[in-house]
């Protein structure tokens, strides 16, 4: 079977900035080219960067079913790696396609798509059929979903927007309906990974983190291979106030959130 990426394992030790530990210690985000940190929901680049470099080669395809302001698309573009995003808010969708559009292109053969659309319709993803197969394409080599966490930030007052949904098990019902739409076009032996944290619920703890994973399992048609924990930086809800944010978690008897998971499946 092919490789499913184009690392050179005979000189395996060039690759020094590649991450092979299940804790990942980052520092600030990327913010060169047209990535910005603006945009409250937006992942650290060095997490796409950090899957298709381990996970994909140049010229394969990469979907993000939550595509928020495009930094997965970015990333593409900076790696040869053809890319298909979907968002669902036409507004995001909007930013998105203007910062991607910013972002230089060094192969003039890469493309990528955006979709103002619902990952969780099946017409969703008849659109992504669409798109692959103008391009002479069946499968994607890479699936990431960024969910919300649940409601931890309302990103709109859609009621199809999984940040609003009702209820931690309303939320899991929408986002095991995203799994399902797109799993099957995940080629064989590649990777789906999901980028999710844990959340509170009034003084108890909900691990979305786990909940999601599970989720994902019960799909069935794939394997878990890692779970990756990665710090989180700059938390913007915490930002100059963490003499607060202690004090509070010493009267509550609680944690602070520090870190968010990477859960990774390869599809048998």
């Amino acid at each position: 079977m092919a490789k499913i990426n184009d690392l050179d394992l005979k000189n395996w030790k060039k690759y020094q900035d590649i991450i092979t530990d299940s804790l990942w210690i980052l520092g600030e985000r990327d913010k060169s080219g047209s990535h910005r940190g603006d945009y409250h929901g937006n992942f650290i680049p060095q997490i796409p960067n950090q899957l298709m470099r381990r996970f994909t080669k140049p010229g394969d395809v990469v979907l993000d079913t939550f595509l928020g302001s495009g930094t997965t698309l970015i990333e593409c573009k900076r790696l040869a790696r053809n890319g298909i995003g979907i968002e669902l808010l036409p507004e995001i969708a909007d930013l998105a396609k203007q910062r991607v559009g910013q972002e230089l292109l060094f192969d003039s053969k890469v493309w990528t798509e955006i979709l103002i659309a619902d990952s969780t319709k099946k017409e969703t993803r008849h659109k992504v059929e669409e798109i692959l197969k103008s391009h002479n394409r069946q499968n994607v080599q890479l699936l990431i979903m960024h969910p919300p966490y649940h409601d931890i930030i309302k990103f709109s007052n859609r009621q199809d927007d999984l940040s609003n949904a009702k209820s931690v098990q309303e939320f899991l019902r929408l986002f095991s309906s995203v799994v399902a739409n797109f799993l099957d076009l995940l080629e064989r032996k590649h990777y789906l990974a999901v980028v999710i944290g844990d959340k509170y619920q009034g003084s108890e703890w909900v691990p979305l983190g786990f909940l999601t994973m599970q989720e994902v399992l019960n799909q069935g048609g794939v394997v878990l291979k890692s779970i990756l924990v990665k710090n989180m930086v700059n938390n913007r809800a915490k930002r100059n106030l963490e003499h607060l944010w202690r004090y509070r978690a010493l009267v509550g008897g609680f944690y602070i959130f520090r870190h968010e998971y990477i859960l990774l499946f390869r599809k048998k």
